[in-house]
């Protein structure tokens, strides 16, 4: 599957916005919000996501085609991880143990603002070496 490299960049801006309010209020169910969100990017595609939707209805439209395609594999990888951090941080929040809650929202919130901000996408690059490095422990036992 290939998707428009813009529409993830989109989500990680929102994403950013939502890890900021949740760091702010201290707010488990927001997070839990956001990684129902991650959950669904991940595990039944990025375009059916609510973020996705929402660049394919507003924004995409607004915009020229994309130059390139990229593939959907490691922005639903970074999702997976997303939800990771999302879903310590709830149990966190939501069980009283906030210092939790507050370092999980603050490590997804640094990779979302990488991806929002400057387009580096943390949770793809580990796909890629992660990729790599179960290539080369392949060839290792040939």
């Amino acid at each position: 599957m290939q998707i428009d490299p813009r529409g993830p960049r989109f989500a990680a801006v929102l994403t950013s916005l939502v890890l900021a309010a949740v760091l702010i209020t201290g707010n488990g169910w927001l997070l839990a919000a956001q990684a129902a969100v991650f959950a669904v990017g991940a595990l039944i595609g990025l375009q059916y996501s609510p973020y996705g939707w929402l660049y394919r209805v507003l924004v995409r439209p607004r915009l020229t085609p994309p130059t390139e395609l990229e593939d959907a594999r490691p922005p639903r990888f970074a999702q997976a991880v997303g939800l990771g951090f999302a879903v310590v941080g709830t149990v966190g929040y939501l069980t009283g143990l906030t210092w939790l809650g507050l370092l999980a929202t603050a490590f997804a919130l640094g990779a979302a603002f990488l991806n929002a901000a400057f387009g580096y996408c943390l949770g793809c690059e580990m796909y890629l070496l992660l990729r790599r490095g179960r290539a080369r422990l392949g060839t290792v036992g040939r």
